[in-house]
């Protein structure tokens, strides 16, 4: 048996197409190569390292313990590469390079847009992707190395926010805030106020949203003295709104969600005092240091100090 340093940069990344696409198939069209060539890949590893590095399991096959370890490390691997590919592009004056946001849905349509421009003109060279995913799955996509930035949120007092231990090893820094507003029927008995105190609407059937909006939702209510009567639960914006503007009920969306579209009619968004969820970017430690990821925070940052400033204009 060979000693593991002779492990070489292709069998991780073989290891961890593996691990991310669940079959040497489905590998092997994720790096592009054959799934011979990958299976090939796959002896010659276990043959350096004397272990087994996958195990079939019916027609599929799954990571062994050594394989669960090599693809874990593997992430931390591109990480550093990304690291060093980026400092080399900052002596080629950033023409070239990587970075991979993900953000939550309501970001989509509102601060992801205004990033993609921005990089689009000041660093035309880069290459930019982007997915959508909810703050957990964002973070563990960092984590796990899959994205570079993840845009997320958190809620006061959020039992299961994923910016605690789900998030140990990475960096967290708030970056702005999002108040949250209470959709009503626009001939509701307070749709003429610009404020109301969520106590005013004990009586009320609700709409409740995702998991997390749902658990502040009941939080708020709680400490406003009353228990909402949830009548009906949708991760859909446009679907909270319709229902809305039907009387079926009311809702709690973030300001950011309501500005994603233009209001349905029949329906009146008024302001929460003091109800807001706070936001966060989530990268590995010194992201910094790669040029490419910091033109894409500086681009994120510059996102949302705009709509900041939008919003300030409006009013």
């Amino acid at each position: 048996m060979t000693d593991d340093t002779d492990l070489e940069l292709a069998d991780l990344r073989v290891i961890r197409a593996i691990a991310e696409a669940g079959s040497i198939t489905a590998a092997a069209a994720a790096l592009g190569y054959s799934q011979p060539a990958v299976s090939q890949q796959v002896r010659r590893a276990e043959s350096r390292l004397g272990l087994a590095v996958v195990e079939r399991v019916g027609r599929s096959v799954r990571l062994t313990d050594a394989g669960r370890v090599l693809a874990r490390h593997a992430a931390e691997v591109d990480r550093a590469l990304t690291a060093a590919s980026g400092e080399l592009s900052e002596l080629r004056g950033l023409q070239s390079g990587r970075v991979r946001f993900v953000a939550f849905p309501s970001a989509s349509p509102t601060i992801v847009p205004r990033i993609l421009a921005d990089l689009a003109e000041r660093s035309p060279g880069l290459t930019v992707t982007y997915v959508e995913a909810e703050p957990p799955e964002a973070v563990a996509a960092v984590r796990e190395g899959r994205a570079d930035i993840a845009l997320t949120f958190s809620y006061p007092g959020d039992r299961d926010d994923p910016h605690g231990a789900s998030a140990h090893g990475l960096a967290v820094r708030t970056v702005g805030s999002d108040d949250l507003l209470v959709v009503v029927p626009a001939d509701h008995r307070l749709a003429a106020r610009t404020t109301v105190d969520l106590a005013e609407l004990a009586k009320e059937d609700w709409i409740a949203g995702c998991p997390r909006c749902r658990g502040h939702l009941l939080e708020s209510c709680a400490r406003a003295g009353f228990e909402p009567r949830i009548a009906f639960e949708t991760d859909n914006i446009v679907a909270v709104e319709s229902m809305v503007a039907r009387r079926t009920g009311v809702a709690t969306l973030p300001r950011l969600a309501v500005e994603s579209f233009p209001v349905l009619p029949g329906v009146r968004a008024i302001a929460l005092p003091g109800e807001e969820r706070t936001l966060h970017v989530v990268t590995a430690h010194d992201a910094e240091r790669v040029p490419a990821l910091r033109a894409g925070l500086a681009a994120l940052t510059r996102a949302i100090a705009a709509i900041g400033d939008d919003r300030a204009y409006r009013s």
